[in-house]
């Protein structure tokens, strides 16, 4: 079924026709968007937090610690790049195979999915495990924040995978 889902082998539809839309697109573009919205609302316009903003050297409050948090924000938003780019190439290559296209609540679904996996795994990752920023250090990373933020990704999770199997019928 994985496999089915990222494109990895033959889906084709129920009258043996084209090969059913790919999944893999919606998820990597959601992946990709979700770290701009992210880097883009929480790191720069509400400036909650930096990419490293709660490492020790490297204190949102001093023009080094800025410069620091600006460069990693920076190659934070190159990697997100090049997760959309890569969903780019993959929408592509779907299409030279022969795929048709997907419905929008299929990638829409998709992109919902792979936006709250994005959210998921950088607040477990980056929040919990390795505790280089939280959703609000401005506000010292009260707990509260990070359960919400958590809670929020598994409904982006949840309404994305409701909107996949929609799309898929």
């Amino acid at each position: 079924m994985r496999g089915a889902l990222l494109g990895y082998q033959e889906d084709v539809d129920a009258e043996g026709g084209a090969e059913r839309p790919s999944a893999a697109p919606g998820l990597l573009f959601g992946i990709g968007l979700g770290g701009f919205v992210d880097g883009i609302v929480l790191h720069q316009i509400l400036q909650w937090h930096h990419m490293v903003s709660d490492v020790e050297g490297a204190p949102t409050t001093t023009v080094g610690g800025l410069e620091v948090n600006t460069m990693a924000d920076g190659f934070f938003h190159v990697g997100t790049f090049l997760v959309v780019l890569g969903a780019s190439i993959v929408t592509i290559a779907l299409w030279r195979q022969g795929r048709i296209a997907p419905s929008w609540s299929f990638h829409v679904g998709g992109m919902l999915a792979g936006w709250g996996l994005f959210n998921l795994v950088e607040g477990l990752v980056d929040h919990q495990l390795l505790g280089v920023h939280h959703v609000r250090d401005d506000l010292g990373g009260p707990l509260s924040w990070e359960l919400g933020f958590l809670g929020v990704s598994l409904l982006l999770i949840a309404a994305g995978w409701v909107l996949i199997r929609r799309g898929r019928t």
